[in-house]
């Protein structure tokens, strides 16, 4: 029967562990100076926190500005209505420019202005595409929304002339 041979296990080739031995510092100043580096560990300068400094190292502490929340206008959101239906606008920041008078719209009534003057095939659907601009979107198969194709463009809103409305409601929306 072939085995360990002492049945306590571990290392049985004979080579037995040596007893731990402490190093026996040289002096008592080698000593004294590890103390003060506090083992090898970098110590951390509060100092510059309590005068409000920040500290310039790169990865220290600092002070963080406290923030401040922003003020909003005391001018009220306007209010509105639809230039073509004559409805009240409940939310304004949904609202389009009307290209000729640069009154408000609402979003549904340009979407059904284009369909009531162009004509749409089958597959056919008006989005708004970005920018102020509208577009006739084609899709293939109009299940699958990924494959598509845009027909035309409508110009919408200029974006070079912003109507005070809208800087009215930028205003309100971009307070911080």
């Amino acid at each position: 029967m072939s085995g360990s041979g002492s049945g306590r296990g571990g290392d049985s080739r004979g080579n037995r562990r040596k007893p731990f031995k402490r190093r026996e510092r040289e002096n008592t100043q080698s000593r004294a100076r590890d103390v003060s580096k506090n083992g090898g560990k970098k110590t951390v300068d509060f100092s510059s926190i309590s005068e409000n400094k920040p500290e310039k190292r790169r990865g220290g502490l600092f002070d963080r500005p406290k923030w401040v929340p922003p003020v909003p206008p005391s001018v009220p959101l306007p209010s509105a209505s639809c230039a073509w239906c004559d409805k009240p606008i409940k939310d304004i920041s949904l609202a389009i420019t009307e290209p000729d008078t640069g009154t408000p719209v609402h979003f549904e009534c340009v979407i059904n202005r284009i369909i009531e003057r162009e004509t749409l095939e089958s597959g056919d659907t008006v989005s708004y595409i970005g920018g102020g601009r509208f577009g006739i979107v084609h899709f293939n198969n109009p299940p699958d929304t990924r494959d598509f194709k845009i027909k035309k463009i409508f110009e919408w809103e200029n974006r070079g002339n912003r109507s005070d409305w809208r800087v009215t409601i930028s205003d309100h929306f971009s307070v911080t």
